[in-house]
């Protein structure tokens, strides 16, 4: 046997062990949804929560909310790939209620998920929240940022923030987001959603001022697209350079393929979205994410076809005030938390 062969034969076990390392490397997946209308059939006169009644506009009833929670539950089970994600962020949940009966009363409480959350001062009341897997990741605290406009109102969903270590691997600090909607038309309503934009800008950069090389997750229901003006000079995202204490866009080129997340008329949109650190970007740390790995979570049965502008469109819960039972009117979005090398 040659000398070339020996030290092939001598390197194999190595590289078998090496293969099986790369194999095991854990993943955690990561996503947001908004849950379209998450109400209970309850009359809370702190709210306007009159459509989400029985004698409402939409006839809300518990058997509609126990429909809508089964769909969601399977949702977010199907996108972790049949093991629930480490993190789920959502927005437009009623209360803390609703997200219980999601958590404890489907087949997520298997998983036992554990709820950040607290009441908007929405008008609607529509809520953000985090759930999360202790098991998986670990809170340490948690805030919530008002975002008010130059009439000095607050009455829109707060930022909310949640610091905490993911597997005792490294620690994130999460931001999850719900900007105001394009209500009244986009350009009158850009001012809004550009205070959001700058004062999430706000927050993270006091997070970098602490720490340059934080890892920061930024998701959530913008109500604009990546390339928007919000997102680009409120928010200050990149997404041709690579630096530590920047925001980095991941759903940029998922956009510019014309994917989204949301159907209107023909057009789909992208505005539920991920922004990172550039430290999360570096596969040397204790955990990365891949850009490649953020996709819409496109299952065939959040969809059917759209006879109308042809296509697929989403299976909503509603659609033009006929009820069609489907868990929200968006599609989620996901991500990958990888250890490093």
């Amino acid at each position: 046997m040659s000398k070339v062969s020996c030290f092939l034969l001598l390197m194999l076990p190595f590289a078998c062990l090496a293969q099986q390392e790369k194999q095991e490397k854990q993943q955690d997946v990561v996503m947001f949804y908004n849950l379209e209308n998450l109400f209970d059939p309850v009359r809370d006169s702190s709210i306007n929560d009159t459509d989400f009644l029985p004698e409402g506009r939409y006839g809300w009833t518990w058997r509609k909310l126990k429909t809508k929670i089964n769909a969601i539950a399977k949702t977010i089970i199907a996108a972790g790939n049949g093991n629930a994600p480490a993190l789920v962020g959502v927005c437009e949940a009623e209360n803390r209620y609703v997200l219980k009966r999601l958590t404890e009363q489907t087949p997520l409480a298997k998983t036992g998920y554990n709820i950040v959350h607290r009441d908007s001062p929405d008008p609607r009341g529509i809520d953000v929240a985090l759930l999360y897997r202790p098991d998986r990741f670990t809170v340490l605290h948690a805030a919530w940022f008002k975002v008010c406009y130059d009439s000095g109102s607050c009455r829109t969903r707060e930022i909310l923030y949640a610091k905490g270590v993911l597997r005792e691997l490294d620690t994130l600090h999460i931001f999850v987001n719900h900007w105001p909607s394009k209500l009244g038309g986009a350009e009158k309503s850009e001012p809004r959603r550009m205070r959001a934009a700058e004062t999430l800008r706000a927050v993270t950069d006091s997070v970098f001022c602490t720490n340059p090389h934080a890892n920061i997750l930024v998701m959530g229901d913008f109500n604009d697209t990546p390339g928007s003006r919000p997102v680009i000079e409120g928010l200050r995202a990149v997404s041709d350079t690579v630096c530590p204490d920047c925001l980095h866009s991941l759903m940029l080129p998922l956009a510019l393929r014309g994917e989204g997340s949301l159907k209107y008329r023909k057009k789909w949109e992208l505005i539920d979205l991920f922004f990172v650190s550039g430290n999360l970007l570096d596969k040397s740390e204790p955990v990365y994410c891949d850009p490649a790995e953020t996709a819409i979570f496109r299952a065939p049965f959040l969809l059917e076809a759209d006879e109308k502008f042809l296509g697929d469109k989403v299976r909503r819960t509603y659609e033009a005030g006929r009820y069609k039972g489907g868990a929200s009117d968006h599609l989620p979005v996901v991500l990958k938390l990888t250890e490093g090398y």
